[in-house]
């Protein structure tokens, strides 16, 4: 009878712990694409007077473990540093070096290398970047 249990609890265990892989998984597969932001925390500045002509946008592409997108004035692009839920963008990226007027290419890309987490909405359209425990950008899918 022990034996039985014990083989149960572990077949329960190995059940359980593929399904977490498959989440995870399925959570990083959700990033795939464009993704433009629709809402910064922080500044003092409305969202549309930091970004009056163009919204940031981020491009993720899990083939190639590559970022890249525009932070309203530059393009930037840089290598793909997630896992499960966790993401950072710590690693330097390349970054274009046009001049932009204003403030929100500046407050896009630190608040970018703040993140060290993010979620997707269950329908894939939301997408967010999280700080500790606190939403720090959101995006929506383009």
């Amino acid at each position: 009878m022990k034996k039985i249990i014990l083989s149960l609890t572990l077949f329960c265990s190995v059940l359980i712990s593929c399904n977490s892989v498959k989440t995870a998984n399925s959570q990083k597969a959700a990033l795939q694409g464009a993704w433009e932001l629709n809402f910064i925390s922080g500044p003092r500045i409305a969202f549309s007077g930091l970004y009056p002509d163009n919204k940031p946008t981020i491009t993720f592409n899990l083939k190639d473990t590559s970022v890249s997108g525009k932070n309203s004035c530059n393009s930037y692009a840089g290598k793909l540093n997630a896992d499960e839920s966790k993401i950072n963008f710590k690693e330097p990226m390349m970054v274009t070096k046009m001049f932009c007027s204003g403030e929100g290419e500046n407050v896009y890309m630190n608040t970018l290398q703040k993140i060290d987490s993010y979620s997707v909405s269950e329908d894939g359209k939301t997408l967010n970047f999280i700080m500790g425990d606190i939403v720090m950008m959101r995006f929506e899918k383009k």
